[in-house]
C-alpha cells in the first residue's frame, strides 16, 4: 500500500530533488574542474648510461610508479604529477645544462637532478636561477643546499638522500653494537660524499671508544685499490670501513679475501647489491647500510613490492618516490603554491615526516635527509640478506 503524499510533501519532495541534483551537477563540475587544472611538472634530468645510471635509473622508474598512485588518488590538490625528463648523456656539463634548460622551458615547477653533486651543479644553478625548488633523490652530501649554492638561492636545493654524516655515524654506532672496537679505514677521494661518510664514521666510531688503527686512501680510476688494501692488511682490526662503488668496491672487498683476511668490511650505500659480487673468491662477511632492502626481506610491504616492480639491484631506489612524497608534502602545507621559496620553507620544517623510505628530516643548515632508518645488508658467499636495522643518534660535526 502506498502512503498518501499531500500537495505540500509533494513540493517539499520536489524540492529536494531538485536540490540534490543541482548538488551533484556541481560535484561534477568540480569533479571535471578539478581533472583539467594544469599538471605539476616534474622535470628530471637523468644519467641513463654513465656512472651514475645505476642510481639515477631506479630512482626514476620507482617515481614513475608512485605518481601514478598518486594521480590515481586525485593528485595534489586535485592537480596531476606529471614528469619530463632529459637525459644528461653520462653527465656531460654542457648537455646537463641544455637538458636544464629544455626542461624549465617546457614548464618544470620542480627540478629533479642526478645522485651526485658535482655531476647536479649544472643543472641545479640553472634551476635555483629561476627560483625553482631543486631535488636529487640521493645526492648523499650537505653540499645540496646553501653550503654550495649560497644563503640565498642555496634553500631552493635539497636531496632526499643520506646527509653523509648521519650515514656514517649509523656505521659507527653498528660497528660499536657488534663489537667492532679496532677500525682500519679506506677513503676514496674522489666524491666528496666517499670522504665525508669516513670522516663521519670515525668521529663517531672514536666518540663511542672506537680506536682508529690504520687510515689509507685510494682513487677511482687511479689503479692504486690494492695498494691500500694491502698497508690495511698489515694492521689487525675488527672491521674495515671504506665508502665506495663502481670497479673500486670489488676491488677493495676482494683484495682483501685475496689474502686470506675475512674481516668484515663495512661500506655505506654506495655500496649496497650484490650485482658488483666476484666469483672468485667469492664475498663473504661483507656489510653496508642503506635505505632498502632489495632481497625480499624489507620490513615494509610497499617497499617489497616496488623493488620487485623496478627490479632494483640496490635500495636507493626508494629515494626516488620518497623525494616524490615529500614534495607532495610541501606543495599541501605550502596549501598549493609550486613556488621555490615557499616549497624550501615548508621543506626547511620537515621533522620526522613519513616517506614510503622512512621519517626523514631537513634544517635550515643541513638540506640533505637526516635521521632515517637505515637497513644492514650482508653479503655472505655471494648472496645479500638484511640483518639489522640502524638509525645514527648522533649527526657529527665534521
Amino acid at each position: 500500500m502506498q502512503p498518501r503524499v499531500g500537495k505540500r510533501w509533494g513540493a517539499a519532495a520536489a524540492l529536494l530533488i531538485a536540490a540534490g541534483t543541482v548538488a551533484a551537477l556541481a560535484g561534477a563540475s568540480a569533479n571535471t574542474s578539478a581533472a583539467t587544472q594544469p599538471a605539476i611538472v616534474i622535470g628530471w634530468a637523468y644519467d641513463s648510461k654513465g656512472n651514475m645510471a645505476p642510481f639515477d635509473g631506479p630512482a626514476l622508474a620507482a617515481a614513475r610508479i608512485h605518481i601514478r598512485q598518486i594521480n590515481a588518488r586525485g593528485g595534489v590538490n586535485g592537480r596531476r604529477l606529471q614528469i619530463r625528463t632529459c637525459d644528461t648523456n653520462n653527465n656531460n656539463p654542457a648537455r646537463a645544462k641544455t637538458c636544464a634548460r629544455q626542461l624549465l622551458g617546457r614548464g618544470a615547477h620542480v627540478m629533479f637532478v642526478t645522485c651526485d653533486v658535482d655531476f647536479a651543479t649544472p643543472v641545479v644553478q640553472e634551476a635555483i636561477n629561476l627560483g625553482k625548488l631543486t631535488i636529487a633523490p640521493c645526492i648523499g652530501t650537505d653540499q645540496m643546499g646553501p653550503k654550495r649554492f649560497g644563503r640565498q638561492k642555496g634553500r631552493l636545493a635539497f636531496s632526499f638522500g643520506n646527509v653523509a654524516q648521519d650515514e656514517g655515524s649509523a656505521m659507527a654506532e653498528y660497528a660499536i653494537r657488534r663489537g667492532w672496537r679496532t677500525a682500519g679505514l679506506g677513503t676514496n677521494t674522489l666524491l666528496v660524499y666517499f670522504k665525508n661518510v669516513v670522516q663521519a664514521f670515525e668521529k663517531r666510531y672514536t666518540q663511542l671508544g672506537g680506536r682508529i688503527v690504520a687510515r689509507e686512501s685510494y682513487a677511482t680510476g687511479a689503479n692504486n685499490v690494492q695498494t691500500a688494501v694491502t698497508r690495511l692488511n698489515q694492521r689487525r682490526a675488527s672491521v674495515y670501513v671504506t665508502s665506495t662503488a663502481f670497479g673500486e668496491l670489488p676491488a677493495f672487498v676482494s683484495g682483501f679475501r685475496s689474502l686470506g683476511n675475512q674481516t668484515p668490511v663495512l661500506n655505506s650505500w654506495a655500496g649496497d647489491g650484490t650485482y658488483w659480487v666476484t666469483q672468485n673468491p667469492r664475498i663473504t662477511n661483507y656489510y653496508a647500510v642503506t635505505y632498502a632492502s632489495v632481497f625480499g626481506d624489507d620490513p615494509n610491504p610497499a617497499v617489497r613490492r616496488l623493488a620487485v616492480q623496478v627490479k632494483a639491484a640496490t635500495g636507493g631506489f626508494v629515494a626516488g618516490p620518497a623525494a616524490i612524497d615529500g614534495v607532495v608534502t610541501a606543495i599541501r602545507r605550502a596549501r598549493g603554491s609550486t613556488a621555490g621559496s615557499a616549497l624550501a620553507t615548508q621543506l626547511e620544517r620537515f621533522k620526522k615526516v613519513q616517506t614510503i623510505s622512512g621519517r626523514v628530516s631537513f634544517s635550515r643548515s643541513l638540506h640533505t635527509v637526516f635521521g632515517r632508518q637505515y637497513r644492514v645488508i650482508q653479503v655472505q658467499n655471494n648472496r645479500g640478506r638484511r640483518v639489522g636495522m640502524v638509525t645514527a643518534k648522533v649527526v657529527p660535526k665534521i
